[in-house]
């Protein structure tokens, strides 16, 4: 059943400014509008920070309305100035035309299951082949100078040691442009981007106004940051990626599972389709029982789940049990190398696994989770030592190529928490 956006966008807070709400709920109550947001192809896959846009457009269609996704092949030669505090690297053409065919396929799985048909476009289709004078001429003539640079994105950039170059200061026309242009092609009459947006949607309203004589409307949300203020979607080894072969669904799942309080409950109600009333009963049970991470577990499966499917959430969770004794089948050396990231390896050569094997006494010294081999026999006799989660009580084990759990990989564990991974490579000689 179709719902008013603007209200359902405010219960979750995610508007952060937005033009005349009142005429914005007035053109949103018919039915089948068009409502677009821009995904620069600036890397091969999405971002956490794209979710925000993702969602809004999800909610675009559970509202009864279609989603409109602009894949920036033209201003994506260029690179957006808002919210940048240094001029982007320009990437070859080789590269773009990559990164657009990737994000359009992630975009189309996000967005086609959402009930309501999708467009997924491209601003290169139309700009390719405009000439400079012809833009110049039709665009450029129709923006004042004094309204671009009054924008917070070029004002907060030229006030910078390193200014803005005149490419990124062509980007502001180049986004209004696409607003003017499917406003012809799509009757799209709504934008809506993040906070950093807010001048070039602002832009691209007031040339439709000069060039159409139409009324447009656009709404920014909150940018997606943690409590302390920084962006949300980055840790020490790098941003967290919607691609699984850049970010495993387990390290993904992870992310969400260690957000705190705060964070979690925000992502609640702005990253997944729950109902408010169930955000609001996950938030007093977190409050109730803040070890439970009710919140951190619901987020984790909600959003693990639309990125991954039914199976990258799986996958995540049997991941996330092995530390708590669960089995490591069907687990590939990169989900198991992700997971135990962060504690001891230890590299030899596979050849040590054939005939008799490798002694479990050399191995668990060699990975530092025993002091020498007569404390790693205690260990075993004692019943405190496993591989890959099954508990060895033989001290003269030895272990072969079919104790691996991955191609590489084995897991040794001492007494209940003590972990390391144990690779096994092949000789390069």
């Amino acid at each position: 059943m179709p719902h008013d956006l603007v209200a359902d966008f405010t219960s979750r807070g995610l508007i952060h400014q937005s033009t005349d709400a009142s005429a914005l709920s007035e053109w949103l109550a018919t039915p089948g509008r068009r409502i677009y947001a821009g995904f620069d192809p600036t890397a091969d896959s999405l971002h956490v920070g794209h979710l925000v846009a993702i969602m809004l457009l999800r909610r675009v269609a559970a509202a009864g309305h279609e989603p409109i996704a602009l894949i920036g092949g033209a201003t994506g030669m260029i690179g957006d100035p808002s919210g940048r505090s240094e001029e982007r690297n320009l990437l070859s053409a080789e590269t773009l035309a990559a990164n657009i065919a990737a994000v359009d396929t992630q975009i189309r799985g996000l967005l086609e299951s959402a009930g309501q048909p999708v467009h997924v476009v491209n601003n290169a289709d139309w700009m390719r082949g405009v000439g400079y004078l012809e833009f110049l001429r039709d665009v450029g003539k129709h923006v004042p100078l004094t309204q671009m640079l009054g924008k917070d994105s070029v004002k907060s950039r030229l006030d910078r040691d390193g200014g803005l170059s005149y490419t990124e200061f062509s980007y502001m026309l180049l986004q209004a442009w696409d607003f003017v242009h499917l406003a012809d092609s799509h009757d799209c009459r709504v934008q809506i981007g993040g906070s950093d947006q807010w001048g070039n949607i602002t832009a691209g309203i007031e040339l439709g106004r000069r060039l159409r004589s139409l009324d447009f409307h656009g709404i920014t949300c909150p940018l997606l940051t943690k409590a302390d203020g920084t962006k949300m979607g980055k840790t020490a080894s790098g941003a967290i990626w919607l691609d699984p072969a850049r970010t495993s669904p387990y390290r993904f799942y992870q992310y969400w599972i260690n957000l705190d309080d705060e964070d979690a409950q925000r992502c609640l109600y702005r990253l997944t389709e729950l109902p408010i009333e169930a955000c609001q009963e996950l938030t007093a049970e977190q409050t109730a029982n803040p070890a439970g991470r009710a919140t951190q577990r619901r987020l984790a499966d909600e959003i693990t789940r639309l990125v991954h499917g039914d199976s990258g959430l799986e996958a995540a969770q049997q991941a996330t049990a092995v530390f708590f004794g669960g089995t490591l089948e069907s687990l590939d050396d990169q989900t198991l190398g992700d997971i135990f990231a962060d504690v001891p390896s230890h590299e030899s050569l596979s050849e040590q696994l054939d005939g008799e094997g490798l002694p479990l006494t050399e191995a668990l010294t060699a990975t530092k989770l025993s002091a020498s081999r007569s404390a790693a026999r205690r260990t075993i006799e004692q019943g405190g030592a496993y591989i890959n989660n099954s508990r060895i009580n033989d001290s003269g084990y030895r272990i072969t190529r079919a104790d691996l759990a991955g191609r590489e990989l084995l897991v040794l564990r001492s007494g209940k928490k003590s972990y390391a991974v144990a690779r096994f490579s092949q000789s390069t000689s």
